[in-house]
């Protein structure tokens, strides 16, 4: 792992991912078994992508990185979605939602600047 700066994604991944764990093991609790393995897979994964792509070995790796992290938050949300409206499960803390808005703005942003800079004379004639 870089050790030369802070990154804020990065962290705040992580807490995600650990905030994620404690409601799949809730999840386990109740015996919602299934749905507690897709929660704890697909919210985990969304920093796992994101601390590989400090190791991307190109611009498009890096967005490729990025894009996966974002299908990740997407599928996390559903599960999270599901998890709300299913009348016999723990309903997911609020935060969990609203972090993971946080996170995928971000990420959607990086995924867009990163095209622009990969691509500028594209995104010019688009103009």
């Amino acid at each position: 792992m870089r050790e030369d700066r802070r990154n804020l994604l990065v962290e705040m991944t992580t807490q995600y991912a650990l905030n994620i764990i404690e409601y799949a093991e809730i999840l386990e609790n109740e015996r919602k078994y299934v749905i507690a393995r897709q929660v704890l897979k697909s919210g985990t994964s969304i920093g796992a992508n994101i601390r590989e792509e400090q190791n991307a070995e190109s611009k498009a790796d890096f967005i490729h990185k990025f894009k996966i992290a974002a299908k990740e938050i997407d599928e996390t949300e559903y599960w999270l979605c599901l998890c709300q409206a299913a009348k016999t499960y723990p309903n997911p803390d609020p935060q969990l939602l609203e972090n993971l808005q946080v996170i995928a703005r971000v990420v959607g942003k990086i995924i867009s600047s990163s095209k622009r800079r990969q691509n500028p004379s594209a995104h010019s004639q688009i103009s």
